[in-house]
């Protein structure tokens, strides 16, 4: 008994130091991603991040590049939807995420999509590979040709599926550019809201690696992650309002802890910024001096959006400059000043006004020729007196 009372009180005494621990040592123990960043893809604006840059293993990440270059070949025409692709014994021997393709066995490309989309199908991906790119191999050329197109500084490929291999990583925000770019082929992003769908006439079962998908409002993508190196990977998208986010984690080391990690990243988003799309301002023409016309016609050219705080939107204005007569010649496209977008006093961003046509100067010869058009003008206008033709 007294044993027994020695070990009761132990385990309460351990219980007890455990919940007066600091609240620190609980953070540490948090499943706190390696990278990551939330952005708006609509301009690109980074709103948080933490080692947004660093090098880390990407798994099945690595899928978004191929899908881009699906997006263009399908785009180019080079791929057709209703196109039927074929497996070859290379593609079937994958393993990891798959659909369980046969030598020889033919899908289309919508089908093949939605086994990479929704499922992460490593041998679907690679019958994709060897299509485009004749060889997986030649496929890892594209990706990293397009790799460097887009500007992506820390991210290398050395397959097309994500299996761990030294040499092929990216970065939190690489991936968040490759989600952005992803965005232009909507034909493809049809697929990744889907939570579950079938192939072979219901006999193969698809579950989307994303639960987000069915559990948080607005997703409307994108891919999951996971490997022995990489941890658990996620590259979430949402829309709400026109605002749309998306939260990038890398290396968490739960598969809980990366879909927390981006709820978290994208509530913040949500409850703390909009996006405000501009109105063309009214712009009377400008004035011009020695010009071979009198006014200049005028343009503002306002990006797609401006992503502000919540709090800033409630205050939000425009300011138009006090423009003074140009003096020739005008070019088009050239800027002649900037409206601004204000809250309150405080300057939040501001927009190029350009001249929206040329004006050539008007000198000698630009004089000679216009008297000449007029005079010719005149003549044709002046009636000719009856009785006097020819």
């Amino acid at each position: 008994m007294k044993e027994l009372w020695k070990r009761v009180s132990a385990g309460v005494l351990a219980l007890f130091l455990m919940l007066a621990r600091p609240l620190a040592v609980f953070a540490e123990e948090e499943d706190i991603p390696k990278g990551q960043i939330l952005m708006e893809m609509t301009t690109g604006t980074v709103l948080l991040e933490e080692n947004a840059d660093e090098h880390l293993p990407m798994a099945s990440i690595t899928k978004l590049m191929g899908l881009i270059l699906i997006g263009e070949a399908l785009e180019s025409g080079t791929l057709s939807m209703e196109e039927s692709l074929t497996c070859s014994e290379y593609a079937k021997s994958m393993g990891g995420s798959e659909i369980w393709l046969k030598v020889g066995e033919q899908m289309t490309v919508e089908e093949l999509l939605k086994a990479v989309m929704i499922a992460s199908a490593n041998d679907a991906m690679v019958v994709f590979a060897e299509k485009l790119g004749s060889t997986e191999d030649g496929f890892v050329k594209m990706m990293n040709q397009k790799a460097q197109e887009l500007g992506l500084s820390n991210t290398n490929f050395v397959n097309a599926t994500g299996f761990d291999e030294e040499n092929h990583y990216t970065s939190a925000r690489d991936v968040a550019k490759m989600a952005q770019e992803l965005q232009r082929y909507p034909q493809l992003l049809q697929f990744s809201t889907i939570w579950m769908d079938s192939l072979r006439n219901g006999e193969t079962m698809l579950v989307n690696t994303n639960r987000l998908v069915r559990f948080y409002e607005g997703t409307t993508g994108l891919k999951t992650g996971t490997t022995e190196a990489a941890g658990h990977c996620l590259c979430a998208t949402a829309e709400r309002g026109g605002l749309a986010l998306c939260a990038v984690v890398l290396g968490c080391k739960t598969s809980d802890g990366r879909f927390e990690a981006a709820k978290q990243l994208l509530n913040y988003g949500f409850n703390n910024y909009t996006l405000f799309v501009p109105e063309q301002p009214q712009l009377e023409p400008l004035p011009v001096i020695h010009g071979v016309q009198e006014t200049v016609k005028l343009r503002a050219e306002p990006p797609q959006g401006f992503v502000i705080s919540r709090e800033d939107a409630q205050n939000l204005s425009m300011e138009l400059p006090q423009l003074t007569a140009l003096k020739a010649p005008v070019e088009e496209g050239m800027e002649v000043g900037q409206v601004k977008l204000l809250s309150g006093e405080k300057e939040l961003a501001a927009y190029p006004i350009c001249a929206a046509e040329t004006v050539e100067e008007l000198n000698f010869g630009k004089c000679f020729g216009l008297l000449l058009k007029a005079t010719a003008a005149m003549e044709k206008k002046t009636p000719v007196p009856e009785g006097k033709a020819g």
